[in-house]
């Protein structure tokens, strides 16, 4: 089972998690495969594709 849950994170909540800059999450999100999920105009990302990328990247 993958970790995580379906909690949506802002850009700025991953930044923190991730220690880059809120910034560095928009601009890099799809180079680091990760799928937004839209509501509206804003970017949510799912906690458990974060924590995907984390295990398969880093793991």
């Amino acid at each position: 089972m993958q970790g995580g849950s379906n909690r949506l994170l802002t850009p700025d909540e991953v930044a923190n998690w991730l220690r880059v800059s809120e910034i560095t999450v928009k601009n890099k999100y799809r180079m680091w495969g990760l799928r937004p999920q839209k509501v509206g105009r804003l970017l949510r990302f799912r906690e458990r594709d974060i924590v995907a990328y984390l295990d398969d990247h880093y793991g």
